[in-house]
């Protein structure tokens, strides 16, 4: 047996039914926000924040890399500790 349900609403109606919360004023925060970065440009400051967020500290990046680099030795060595 194969039953169809169709429901014909509203994503904000959806959205109340499953009681999910009301993000539009977060959304208009942050597009005002990134208009804001947009018009006024990004100084050194902002740039610097925004990589150390993605990046961390130098140490962080370089620990990465060695892992990677760990990693893809491995992989080709078959061993489970990095060679010397």
């Amino acid at each position: 047996m194969k039953v169809n349900v169709e429901i014909d609403c509203t994503p904000e109606e959806a959205r109340r039914f499953f009681g999910l919360p009301d993000l539009g004023p977060v959304h208009e925060a942050y597009v005002a926000r990134m208009t804001r970065f947009a018009e006024d440009g990004m100084t050194s400051a902002d740039v610097e924040k925004a990589m150390q967020g993605w990046m961390g500290s130098v140490g962080g990046l370089a620990d990465m890399q060695r892992a990677m680099f760990s990693a893809l030795t491995n992989g080709f060595t078959g061993t489970a500790e990095p060679k010397d």
